[in-house]
């Protein structure tokens, strides 16, 4: 299996990372649509937002491997 490496912004703190793993078992919002919860949470601006919630996106099955 390849794994693809996606470089972590340099906006995109472990508190973030942290929170929107909580906020997605919360079942509050559908994940795509977290970027406001960010903002709201961490003063965000609105690309800043996105690319952390990108970045999240594209490395929570690597940070979060299924244990068989």
């Amino acid at each position: 299996m390849d794994v693809q490496v996606v470089e972590r912004p340099a906006v995109v703190e472990d508190e973030h990372l942290t929170y929107l793993d909580d906020l997605r078992e919360s079942d509050v919002t559908n994940m795509l649509g977290a970027a406001p919860y960010l903002e709201e949470m961490f003063g965000l601006a609105r690309a800043e937002a996105r690319q952390v919630l990108t970045y999240w996106m594209k490395t929570f099955s690597q940070r979060h491997p299924k244990t068989a």
